[in-house]
């Protein structure tokens, strides 16, 4: 994996996290998916921004990361 990429992740409490790979922490974490995103691109704006699914679709489970 890249070092500029993030994750956005769900996080149990029901905000989301903003990780980097293989981080053990969350490099910040916001109340909605979308300021996450937005505050990832803020964080490195070359970075790539993968994000996790919270719901199912007829195109991708939960375990499937889209670009936003």
């Amino acid at each position: 994996m890249k070092p500029n990429e993030f994750f956005i992740e769900k996080r149990p409490q029901g905000d989301f996290a903003i990780r980097r790979p293989g981080s053990e922490r969350a490099s910040g974490v916001e109340s909605t998916q979308s300021a996450a995103i937005e505050r990832a691109g803020e964080m490195d704006s070359d970075a790539t921004i993968h994000v996790e699914r919270v719901r199912n679709t007829k195109m991708g489970k939960r375990d499937k990361w889209r670009k936003p």
